[in-house]
């Protein structure tokens, strides 16, 4: 197949009164331009044997042009789409025959040979209207001028296009085996293991190939263009073509333009306006991921989201040209996540949850009658608990949570609230969670928002400690407790080792220093301090105050280590 511009065939007819020749594929001409390919692209020259890549606006159709000179010539063309849908049809004119009126062997006018080629409508071998990767393919094919026109009516696309009259030898792309579908062979939760089998390309010829995987939840893929088109972090599929790369001054030529006036009125030979040089449509970004793995054929997916189908593709790929063709793609949903027994909570009752390391808890609270507001009670008793509150499918809040917090939502008539409790990588979580819509009954005695403990250091002799803490305006019971521990011992250590659900009644008799009832109608005043005595000189002592709530429930503050003077 010989390979050339309309144009030149134009220029190249009359130079001859005999045999009309035309550069062949083996000639040096021929090959300096295929080694060169940006001389054919977006140009309206086919290459033999070389793929090329161009850029179509929408309804607007493009035209590529090659000669067949001999009879009988092997003939394939390959067109691959890029992210839209394309009408191609490919057709045969007869190479216009020298006339020559008193048989002087002179040839026609040049315009009229170009009238002729240009009336004629040719006869049509092939069309197709989709966006598969479709081919023609003939093994004995006349001689003549063919004519390759592409069209795309619903958006400006790129195209590849591949056409070869040695199409036995050249293989130009990958070769799929007898069965080309991709199998899942293993599902879970968040995985999906897929196979294939291996290409012939690299089975048998032992040519280096790779396979890339594609991932999105929208359709399968049908060429790599396509995926790639996708992919395009700036969408330059979707951008207007630019001169020089995208499609040469000279095809305005023909609307009788000059192109060097035209180029410096468009700004094609001076930096392009942002604005003007470039049109980007806005769209979606999609959510699609693609893997290329090497010549293995398995390949497990991960990092997926539970009940969701996803879409995969395959491509093998020629490590040296670069060309790929697709397997029979497949989808697959991922398995559910294993449904959570959901613990019923009910109004103003405390409940003990556990959680395991990592995991998870679902609670459910469905309040019997109308209310105006929720209160959450949270009291976690080791380590920190993220908590998820949603009403009627809405999120309301996202918390992490350690020792105590309550949360206070505005509430809705025959209102379900879900809250999803998530442990920690550290360790396991034990938590004492309430869910109210009357605060004022509840069980969880009222906090201050600062429980520290603040010990006095000038106050500090060899057999005391003074201390104070905050109280609130509700009347509540406060007990005091102290331990002796080691001068090493820090807040690390007492986290790890103490419950902070336990109450006092877990505590030793010798350990109470004492109780006594404490309120303020005046916050800011609502300060309360305890000397507790008895202790022994240069001695270190872990102190934790106790609040008890109406309901028997007791809280307790943050922990305070204390150390008594050595000398006095």
């Amino acid at each position: 197949m010989v390979l050339l511009h309309w144009c030149l065939l134009w220029l190249l007819l009359p130079l001859s009164s005999r045999t009309q020749k035309f550069p062949t594929r083996d000639e040096e001409l021929f090959q300096m331009q295929i080694r060169d390919k940006a001389f054919f692209h977006d140009s309206s020259v086919i290459p033999d044997g070389a793929e090329i890549s161009s850029y179509l606006f929408r309804d607007t159709p493009k035209r590529y042009f090659f000669v067949v000179e001999e009879d009988n010539t092997p003939l394939s063309v390959t067109v691959t789409p890029c992210d839209a849908p394309l009408e191609w049809k490919l057709s045969l004119q007869e190479l216009p025959e020298e006339a020559s009126g008193e048989g002087s062997g002179d040839p026609e006018p040049l315009e009229q040979q170009k009238q002729q080629i240009i009336s004629e409508e040719g006869t049509e071998l092939f069309s197709y209207k989709g966006n598969d990767v479709e081919y023609f393919i003939s093994s004995s094919s006349p001689s003549g001028l063919y004519q390759l026109e592409l069209l795309s009516t619903e958006k400006d696309t790129h195209f590849k296009v591949y056409a070869t009259t040695t199409p036995e030898s050249d293989q130009p792309y990958p070769e799929l085996p007898y069965d080309p579908r991709v199998d899942v062979t293993s599902l879970g939760r968040t995985t999906v293991t897929l196979a294939w089998k291996p290409s012939p390309t690299s089975s048998l010829l032992k040519q280096p190939i790779q396979y890339c995987v594609v991932i999105n939840k929208e359709h399968n893929f049908k060429s790599l263009c396509a995926v790639e088109a996708k992919l395009s972090a700036d969408d330059t599929f979707m951008m207007a073509p630019k001169p020089g790369l995208h499609f040469s001054p000279f095809d305005f030529a023909h609307f009788g333009f000059p192109s060097y006036n035209l180029g410096k009125e468009r700004g094609f030979l001076a930096k392009p306006s942002p604005k003007l040089g470039r049109h980007i449509y806005s769209r979606p970004k999609v959510d699609i991921q693609k893997i290329c793995i090497g010549n293995k054929n398995i390949f497990t997916v991960s990092d997926l989201k539970p009940d969701t189908q996803y879409y995969f593709d395959v491509f093998v790929v020629k490590s040296n040209s670069n060309t790929s063709t697709a397997y029979v793609g497949t989808f697959a949903r991922t398995k559910e996540e294993a449904k959570q027994k959901r613990v019923e909570l009910k109004d103003g009752k405390v409940t003990d949850v556990f959680v395991k390391r990592k995991g998870a808890k679902f609670l459910r609270f469905a309040p019997v009658s109308s209310h105006q507001k929720v209160t959450f009670f949270i009291h976690s008793c080791l380590d920190a608990v993220q908590i998820q509150v949603r009403r009627d499918g809405k999120l309301l809040l996202s918390h992490s949570v350690e020792d105590i917090r309550q949360f206070q939502l505005r509430g809705k008539p025959k209102a379900k609230y879900l809250i999803r409790l998530k442990g920690n990588k550290k360790g396991a979580s034990l938590l004492k969670i309430l869910a109210t819509t009357r605060p004022s009954k509840q069980s969880f005695p009222s906090l201050p928002e600062d429980t520290r403990i603040k010990a006095f250091d000038k106050l500090r002799t060899c057999s005391s400690a003074t201390v104070a803490w905050l109280g609130t305006q509700e009347r509540n019971k406060f007990c005091i407790y102290k331990k002796e521990v080691a001068d090493n011992y820090n807040e690390d250590q007492k986290k790890r080792e103490q419950n902070q659900c336990l109450g006092p009644d877990t505590r030793k008799k010798s350990e109470k220093v004492l109780c006594k009832y404490f309120h303020s109608q005046n916050v800011q005043k609502a300060v309360t301090t305890e000397t507790i005595k008895g202790l022994q000189p240069g001695k270190s002592y872990l102190l934790d105050v106790y609040v008890i709530g109406h309901g028997g429930h007791s809280v307790k503050y943050q922990s305070k280590v204390v150390k008594t003077r050595k000398l006095c």
